[in-house]
């Protein structure tokens, strides 16, 4: 069996450089286009079928009423501003309404269909064909009861997940909240905290005789107001106890001996009683003497007399 001779590559090589330069130079020259595909234009070929546009006309002409039809032909409902004085402006709306102008152009699809309505409803009343929906119509509903109950699970899931979101978020507002107040409260307890201490050591120093530093816990009103009533004593004198004080201690200076007896406190007994100083003296109500228990031998005898 013979063996086909093999193919130079240097051959090969040759044929394909070739061929690129040549692809290069119809690129160069403007022939290629690109894509793979090369789109030959031609001129488009009019076709005027006239027996199968009569034919596809008989299948659309049918001989029926009306009422099967239902087909009007009507222009749109002139505009309010229409039965005002005819304006440049109002000219051109009545030639013709511009495409470009969706407003214009949607109203005018509204008011000819208004106007299909207002001449066809007389006309189908007179037909007696009923035009508005029985209370107690009842129309199949396009989806099936299982689609609805999936609809439904669906919607319930989303809210139940809606209301835990929120309670999640009410309870993380709160806790910050909580968390505000309480450092709040804490740096307050600090802050009095570090007032008062330092308060007690001017005052263990001596550098303050104030000790309002002890009524911390107390209101603003209720301090002022001990502050005016000390403000009245003060203005008013010492108190009572502090006059009974100094009448029965003194005013200071010498203090030991001060209650010893002198030689006019001796001599004089003006406050001096005898009968309440021996005992003498009536005894005073609500004290009575001890009620003594009565001897061994005594008891028996009144035991015995009792038997």
């Amino acid at each position: 069996m013979e063996t086909p001779p093999l193919s130079d590559p240097d051959s090969e090589s040759e044929e394909s450089l070739v061929s690129d330069q040549e692809l290069q130079d119809a690129f160069s020259r403007g022939l290629l286009k690109p894509g793979l595909n090369v789109v030959l234009e031609r001129p488009k070929k009019a076709v005027n079928d006239v027996n199968g546009l009569k034919q596809c006309l008989a299948e659309l002409k049918r001989d029926l009423e009306w009422v099967e039809r239902l087909d009007v032909t009507l222009g749109p409902v002139p505009e309010v501003s229409e039965t005002q004085p005819t304006t440049p402006q109002n000219k051109d709306q009545q030639n013709g309404v511009n495409p470009e102008d969706d407003f214009r152009r949607e109203m005018s699809f509204y008011r000819q269909a208004q106007a299909a309505v207002l001449a066809v409803l007389p006309r189908l009343h007179q037909l007696q064909v009923p035009t508005k929906r029985p209370t107690d119509y009842f129309a199949e509903m396009a989806k099936s009861d299982q689609q609805m109950q999936k609809i439904r699970q669906k919607l319930q899931t989303k809210q139940v997940a809606m209301e835990k979101s929120e309670k999640a978020k009410q309870l993380r507002a709160l806790r910050k909240y909580g968390k505000k107040v309480q450092t709040e409260v804490l740096q307050k307890r600090q802050r009095e905290k570090t007032h008062m201490m330092n308060a007690i050591k001017k005052y263990q120093k001596g550098f303050s005789d104030k000790l309002d530093f002890l009524e911390g816990d107390q209101k603003p009103a209720e301090r002022g107001a001990k502050a005016r009533a000390k403000g009245q004593q003060m203005s008013k004198g010492p108190s009572a106890k502090r006059r009974y004080k100094n009448q029965k201690f003194g005013f200071g200076g010498k203090k030991r001996g001060s209650k010893w007896n002198t030689r006019e406190s001796h001599d004089d007994v003006s406050s001096f009683r005898a009968k309440v100083a021996h005992g003498k003296g009536a005894r005073k109500p609500g004290k009575k003497g001890a009620n003594k228990r009565p001897g061994k031998q005594r008891r028996q005898k009144m035991k015995s007399k009792a038997r």
